[in-house]
């Protein structure tokens, strides 16, 4: 995998200023965690002050409150914070980790979590997460809830959310950060960071390492 090692305060630090546009018809900047020339070439960041996992109690596809900490403590987990309208970068993510995933044992697979954060909740209700993500791996777990709570999770992890608008074109957009975040079982902090691009084969080769709560 390729990698560098970064301090977690200097992403958060970074987070204000870069974002990508999913689907807003300009050209899209790079992931949140960029800081460098450097890192723009990094499939992933390994963190030496990793992150807390966000606090979020959101909605899932059921419509069943749902307590990512309590929820996915102990376990391996992958967060995502996109929106289903999106066109480009979210189902290209979401479509790598499936693919990846799939290529774990069946008891591996069982013990990851991919959990996708929705930046667009007033469009993406339980029942449009739910049909969206079943095209992509309905073990996915989704989640909506209120824009504001969401920002704040988002940002807790250094990645900046805003609240979808409409762009040049009248079409709604949401303006968010595009790194999926890492957390380890063994500690639940978030100690590995994927810029968006992160392909199948650095996803596939990462994955069984990290199931197992160790750097790749």
């Amino acid at each position: 995998m390729r990698k560098k090692t970064f301090a977690a305060a200097a992403l958060l630090a970074a987070a204000t200023l870069t974002l990508s546009a999913c689907g807003s018809g300009d050209k899209a900047e790079g992931p949140v965690t960029v800081v460098s020339e450097e890192t723009t070439q990094q499939a992933a960041t390994v963190l030496d002050q990793p992150f807390e996992k966000p606090d979020l109690v959101l909605t899932d596809t059921q419509g069943k409150s749902y307590d990512l900490r309590k929820e996915t403590a102990g376990r391996p987990t992958l967060i995502y914070f996109g929106y289903t309208n999106c066109p480009d970068i979210c189902p290209l993510t979401m479509n790598n980790l499936a693919v990846a995933k799939k290529q774990l044992s069946k008891a591996d697979q069982d013990k990851l979590r991919i959990v996708f954060v929705t930046t667009d909740p007033e469009r993406d209700t339980p029942t449009a997460l739910g049909a969206w993500l079943k095209g992509i791996d309905p073990q996915v777990v989704g989640l909506t809830g209120d824009f504001a709570t969401i920002q704040a999770g988002a940002r807790s992890v250094g990645i900046t959310v805003e609240a979808p608008h409409k762009d040049k074109n009248g079409k709604t957009v949401s303006t968010h950060g595009t790194q999926v975040i890492a957390f380890s079982p063994k500690t639940d902090a978030g100690y590995l960071v994927y810029s968006d691009q992160a392909t199948v084969d650095d996803y596939t080769k990462d994955l069984p390492e990290i199931v197992k709560g160790q750097n790749p």
